[in-house]
């Protein structure tokens, strides 16, 4: 009889994943071996070393774990390089059951050696049509400005995400150190989502208190909140995002990680999903937090006390999260309702 809580069951539950970063979610092997085909010297020459140094553990706050981002983008300066990652991430992801995600990053960071941004959102999109057509999974790209470089840059991302609103990007997200960069800092990269009716998701309550959440939802309209941990801090904030149904994608490790909670086991998942949240769980980084889809249910089940029901119903808002089509989402809830019941 199936353990009720084992890998296994974990993995055959139809899952979404909605935040994960493509260049935080390089396989270790792929890494070296990009290394090796474009002359990048890596900090480590075997995979699984690689992976234990890649792998975040000593972080005293988000922009420190930020750190390691520089190895992977050393490799992602082609697109035959975007396309492989892409196509092995959302590989992975179906191995896990995942059957719908979206995956984020910043094309600006991927130009050093000539590549457009055009080209550098083409290239993963090949990548995820060749995955779609091999493995059971559906996939969307989320465009990111970041917190680091100029507004403009970030405008720059937006009216790219727009371009390419019709052939694979879901959605547009700004991200990186999010303490002392306020979205609003940002607001003319989301007036031009939104003016295209592009769906916006904000990294914000992560290593910004709630208030950062108020600026992303009211001023920015965010659609979703990426990580959203302080939201407790303001019941009325937290009230209206239960009333308006404002997703929350929720990251476990990575939280801990970047001490935006001091450990899983005080992370506030379980108080949102109680006074009703709509939540999912995600990844954020697989490589850099060392964690899959299948870890962060187990996490959920063994440091906080989730339970089976309580891992099925975020698996399902997960997929109501989605950025797609209305008749799209609808059979793919259809679809998870027949199965996760045989699960």
């Amino acid at each position: 009889m199936t353990e009720p809580f084992s890998p296994a069951r974990i993995r055959r539950l139809p899952k979404a994943e909605l935040h994960v970063h493509l260049d935080g979610s390089l396989r270790p092997g792929t890494l070296i071996d990009l290394g090796k085909q474009y002359g990048v010297d890596l900090p480590r020459t075997e995979a699984s070393e690689l992976g234990e140094f890649m792998h975040v553990a000593d972080a005293r706050n988000l922009v420190e774990y930020l750190d390691r981002f520089a190895i992977t983008l050393s490799v992602m300066q082609t697109e035959e390089a975007l396309e492989r990652i892409a196509y092995e991430l959302a590989e992975d992801l179906a191995g896990e059951g995942v059957r719908y995600a979206e995956i984020r990053y910043c094309p600006a960071l991927h130009t050093e050696q000539g590549v457009t941004h055009e080209a550098a959102v083409e290239a993963p999109l090949r990548g995820l049509r060749r995955a779609e057509q091999e493995h059971p999974i559906r996939t969307g790209l989320i465009v990111c400005g970041l917190r680091h470089l100029p507004p403009e840059s970030a405008t720059e991302m937006a009216e790219l995400a727009v371009r390419f609103r019709d052939a694979g990007v879901v959605g547009f997200d700004l991200a990186g150190a999010e303490a002392g960069n306020p979205p609003t800092d940002f607001q003319q990269a989301f007036d031009t989502a939104a003016d295209a009716s592009l769906a916006i998701t904000i990294h914000a309550g992560e290593a910004a208190g709630a208030d950062s959440i108020g600026e992303a939802v009211h001023r920015c309209r965010a659609n979703r909140i990426g990580h959203g941990t302080r939201l407790f801090e303001d019941p009325t904030l937290l009230a209206y995002l239960r009333d308006f149904r404002i997703p929350i994608e929720i990251c476990l490790t990575s939280n801990e990680q970047t001490r935006a909670v001091e450990s899983v086991a005080e992370h506030p998942l379980p108080r949102y999903l109680e006074q009703g949240l709509v939540l999912g769980l995600n990844t954020d980084n697989r490589l850099i937090s060392a964690t899959t889809v299948t870890e962060e249910y187990r996490v959920a089940h063994e440091s906080l006390g989730l339970g089976w029901d309580d891992l099925v119903r975020l698996a399902r808002m997960g997929f109501e999260s989605a950025f797609l089509p209305w008749p799209e989402k609808r059979e793919m809830l259809a679809a998870f309702d027949r199965e996760a019941g045989d699960v």
